[in-house]
């Protein structure tokens, strides 16, 4: 599963409004954006969805360590709901995730309403369900985008991560989205150890099928954890990812993902487009499958839930605007071990997220600091916490208590011929 992170330049080019959010509390009469950023926004600019945490494929960097449906996920018109409170909030958009979203019955219901409603989409999927009739769907549907994800330019280094025949799967969607005439879809890659070399190949791929480059970076969340220590790139790699953005930033997406390596213009390089900020709470939040709210997309863990959109009066405004967590988000944070570190400023200490899964105080350097000071502090006592959420297929769960409406309600594999995963072949599945 991949997610997006805050930037403007990420928002779909079919975006009906683009009227910024007010700023929540009065706001520090600076000229950076980001310096009013910090305090937080009424809405989101973009928050991510996770509508279900079914998937047909279990990539072993899954920041939600997707897999099988939890039974209390929320209902279609409790979504419906949800949407509704988001238009009157005016968000931008909602990126969609999982899971794999479309394996939902209700996925293109929801996708329609929002679009009616006046809330763009962006949603996450690796192909599963985009024939050539979805394709021609989307191509004549306003105010929708499409990212499919896709971590190796070869079907080799690909489905080490994603699983056989996830290539395969993902090039045949993006196939067909350029044959319907579908403009711009967007190819997801989280970058790793192994495909960071790559990215000249990934361009090339993008550009063959009229879509846009997005690149992402690792976090140790989810299954991520379990392999981040081999999969994550290496210093001298981190070096290479910012020299390539640097050169072909203006033609790639990032979604500020990499807002870790700004340290690197410190020394006279040029910076990074973009917000370099964390925006967790503050810009960007999370929406789980079953109502919970997480400060950021990629840290789904109690320590980042500031509550429960179905049992909080007030719903997802009085989670983001007065939660006690989004609130202390907001307030200026302690640069702490990095307040004497001349680079702070650039980098702000890097991701909350990568620092909490690795077991480093928040307070102090990105795991992956450019400056080596996360390297000294990995390789020390560190205690890290483990995932409270896995929905990994191995992971048993108690069942629906009534029957499911389609097969793959209870189990996204149902169905599925067994080499492939490529398409669903019961009568009784999701369509």
């Amino acid at each position: 599963m991949t997610t997006l992170e805050p930037r403007i330049d990420d928002l779909p080019s079919t975006t009906p409004r683009l009227d910024l959010p007010t700023v929540a509390a009065a706001p520090p009469k600076v000229g950076r954006l980001v310096d009013q950023f910090e305090r937080g926004l009424d809405a989101p600019i973009c928050l991510t969805w996770e509508l279900t945490y079914a998937c047909n494929l279990a990539c072993v960097h899954c920041l939600s360590s997707s897999g099988k449906r939890d039974p209390r996920e929320l209902s279609t018109e409790q979504c419906k709901a949800i949407i509704d409170e988001l238009q009157r909030m005016q968000v931008f958009y909602v990126n969609i995730g999982g899971g794999e979203p479309t394996v939902r019955p209700d996925f293109w219901e929801l996708v329609d309403y929002a679009v009616d409603h006046q809330v763009g989409v962006k949603f996450s999927t690796n192909g599963l369900r985009i024939s050539p009739e979805v394709a021609q769907r989307l191509a004549a549907t306003d105010y929708v985008d499409v990212q499919i994800s896709l971590d190796g330019a070869t079907a080799e280094v690909n489905d080490a991560v994603r699983g056989p025949g996830s290539f395969d799967m993902a090039v045949r969607a993006l196939q067909n989205l350029s044959d319907a005439g579908f403009a711009d879809a967007k190819i997801s890659v989280v970058v790793t150890r192994q495909n960071v070399t790559q990215l000249d190949e990934f361009k090339a791929l993008a550009d063959r099928f009229g879509a846009t480059l997005r690149i992402t970076r690792l976090r140790p969340s989810g299954r991520g954890a379990d392999v981040w220590d081999e999969l994550h790139p290496l210093p001298e790699q981190q070096k290479e990812l910012y020299d390539w953005l640097v050169a072909h930033g203006d033609r790639v997406l990032t979604g500020d993902s990499f807002f870790h390596l700004s340290a690197f213009s410190s020394g006279g390089g040029s910076g990074l487009p973009g917000l370099n900020l964390c925006g967790a709470g503050r810009v960007v939040c999370l929406i789980d499958p079953v109502g919970d709210v997480y400060a950021c997309p990629f840290a789904i863990h109690e320590n980042f839930l500031a509550g429960n959109i179905t049992e909080t009066e007030g719903g997802f405004q009085e989670i983001w605007q007065r939660s006690d967590l989004f609130t202390e988000l907001r307030e200026p944070q302690s640069a702490g071990a990095c307040n004497s570190c001349a680079h702070y400023d650039a980098c702000r200490g890097g991701c909350m997220a990568a620092k909490f899964f690795t077991g480093l105080p928040l307070d102090g350097p990105d795991p992956e600091c450019v400056q080596g000071y996360g390297e000294q502090l990995l390789a020390g006592e560190r205690s890290k916490p483990t995932a409270n959420k896995d929905h990994s297929r191995g992971t048993p769960l108690t069942l629906m208590t009534r029957p499911p409406s389609r097969d793959c309600d209870e189990n996204p594999l149902a169905g599925f011929m067994p080499t492939t995963a490529t398409g669903c072949s019961s009568s009784n599945c999701c369509s």
